[in-house]
């Protein structure tokens, strides 16, 4: 506890928070941190972040990759969640499109569109400041999940406040939240909602469940967080994306019976299981001095502002890409959802596989 209060007295009380886009690196069935050197893996992932990302990925990725999809080019880490698909009354499933968040902006009205991907967000307490706690960012090699693909049930999914979804009236919708994917259309598509936990044990990088050496204060819709327990003491940024599902492109074949036709990639078709993966990549102390500043948003740095840390232009982030390890169509319109066949699928929607 001195050491954290030394801390805050050296950097003193901040209002630092963080929101950034980052387009897609990779759509492929890998995933380094639940199934690492699995190839491939149970189901398909929609990858943002650095290019070192592959199947198994240890030490100290900040230090591995040569480019980002990320707004930040200090920012190596990567972020991923399941994809979500349509299922057409015919049997067949096709990849929803991503969208970017429209409250990032460009740097001009020419510019390119971020490829799909997703909003990251770290935060201190709220959007206006972080308490009287020091934040401690990530170290190297540090990992983390959120949620399960094994969660079922409303029951189960409700303890987890973090994970929401929003049905988008207009591109700008916020505020109301469900633990289930929409059942009706949604104008202008589906917003997927990760926050993951912000109190750390202060040791362990990972743990067996990778979950286990994090604890949950959150409270949802970016509210503000509770205290930290002494079992996970150490207070560390409140990461959470937004992911802009663009369901908008089948609206003319929503199923007759009025029936929610939308699936996760790993088989679940209610959206309680939903989650997401985290592996911590930034360079040097970059995050941390992001933490420690007083800037918010925007002027943290962005293309054409100066700020704390370093940016790129959209191009830029777009032309950041990896090279499919596994070779497998996730786009077209398909029989059934790719590792369907070799893992199981359950009859009711919902996968029970990892």
């Amino acid at each position: 506890m001195k050491a954290i209060y030394t801390l805050i007295i050296q950097a003193g009380l901040s209002y630092a928070g963080l929101r950034f886009g980052c387009s897609s690196v990779s759509i492929q069935r890998l995933d380094p941190v639940v199934e690492p050197g699995q190839i491939p893996s149970a189901h398909v992932h929609q990858i943002v972040g650095g290019n070192a990302f592959n199947a198994t990925m240890q030490g100290d990725i900040g230090e591995k990759g040569s480019c980002t999809t990320c707004a930040y080019t200090e920012d190596f880490s990567n972020y991923w969640t399941a994809v979500l698909y349509f299922k057409h009354e015919n049997g067949s499933y096709k990849r929803v499109p991503q969208y970017p968040n429209a409250q990032l902006g460009t740097e001009g009205q020419d510019a390119p569109d971020i490829r799909g991907g997703m909003t990251i967000y770290y935060t201190q307490q709220d959007f206006t400041g972080n308490g009287d706690r020091y934040i401690q960012a990530f170290k190297p090699g540090f990992r983390m999940t959120v949620g399960s693909p094994t969660t079922t049930s409303k029951t189960n999914s409700s303890a987890q406040t973090g994970l929401r979804y929003t049905c988008l009236q207009t591109i700008l919708t916020r505020g109301y939240e469900t633990n289930e994917l929409p059942k009706e259309p949604c104008p202008a598509g589906i917003m997927a909602i990760h926050h993951f936990p912000a109190c750390w044990d202060g040791v362990n990088l990972d743990s067996p469940d990778h979950q286990s050496h994090m604890f949950s204060t959150v409270r949802g819709a970016f509210q503000e967080a509770g205290p930290c327990p002494a079992s996970h003491p150490v207070r560390v940024p409140q990461l959470a994306y937004e992911t802009m599902w663009d369901t908008t492109v089948f609206k003319d074949m929503w199923p007759k019976d009025g029936s929610q036709p939308f699936v996760w990639s790993f088989g679940d078709g209610l959206g309680f299981g939903t989650h997401a993966d985290y592996l911590f990549g930034w360079l040097g102390d970059s995050l941390q001095r992001a933490m420690n500043s007083s800037c918010m948003f925007h002027m943290c740095g962005s293309p054409g502002m100066q700020g704390i840390l370093k940016t790129q232009t959209v191009e830029e982030m777009n032309k950041c890409a990896v090279k499919n390890t596994v070779e497998e169509d996730t786009d077209g319109w398909l029989s059934e959802l790719p590792g369907q066949a070799m893992y199981g699928h359950s009859k009711d929607g919902v996968g029970a596989f990892e």
